[in-house]
């Protein structure tokens, strides 16, 4: 499903250059469940934006489902992006301005789903995450777990073939986080591709396998 070959990220700097990833390659099988880990500064998230196409400063070649990547323009990534990937970012990245349930409904408009049927999806995914009560809301009325659960959801509603996660049980109550690694692991049975950037000894024994990182460099 990817296969990276000698992907770099190079910041400039004053006394020379950064390497914030160097010489990065490998292969990520369809179906697979991979956790990343390493230090903080290692080059765990930066990996992560690349594969999710929110990065184009980079260096090499990246193929993600036959597509070459590095020879696409913006408008193509972009396709390529919402077509097959979902992310759960540390930080949550809702909208501001739109309430849970409009934050909820953007991916859904990016597969130009029928009204109708984009409502009966959202309300499931309302129920399933216990948060029907809050739809109405906007995020600055949620808690940052409620955030994250709501960041959660919206990764997951459009049922990419592809998730990416960024620390995503960072926020949550334990037994929150543990509910949302069951449901990744139920995903990843039924033929989704999760790779999660972690910390957590625990939550990476969820994966079926582990990448780590230092300095840039894949050590394992």
């Amino acid at each position: 499903m990817i296969t990276l070959r000698n992907v770099e990220k190079v910041y400039p700097l004053k006394g020379g250059v950064f390497y914030a990833l160097r010489n990065i390659s490998l292969t990520i099988n369809e179906g697979e469940f991979v956790s990343i880990m390493g230090n903080s500064g290692s080059g765990k998230s930066t990996l992560l934006h690349i594969l999710g196409l929110h990065d184009s400063a980079w260096g090499g070649e990246y193929t993600l489902k036959g597509e070459a990547v590095h020879k696409l323009d913006k408008k193509k990534r972009f396709e390529l992006q919402k077509k097959h990937i979902g992310f759960v970012f540390q930080s949550y990245h809702l909208l501001d301005d739109l309430t849970v349930y409009e934050n909820l409904e953007i991916p859904l408009s990016y597969r130009d789903m029928p009204k109708k049927e984009r409502e009966s999806v959202v309300c499931d995914v309302l129920d399933k995450f216990g948060i029907v009560g809050k739809k109405d809301l906007y995020p600055s009325q949620l808690s940052g777990g409620q955030q994250q659960l709501v960041g959660v959801a919206r990764a997951l509603i459009a049922k990419p073939s592809l998730i990416l996660a960024d620390e995503p049980t960072g926020n949550l109550h334990s037994d929150q986080g543990r509910e949302i690694m069951k449901l990744f692991k139920k995903l990843n049975e039924e033929g989704t591709t999760i790779i999660q950037v972690t910390h957590s000894a625990e939550n990476a024994t969820y994966g079926s396998r582990i990448i780590r990182l230092a300095d840039g460099l894949l050590i394992s």
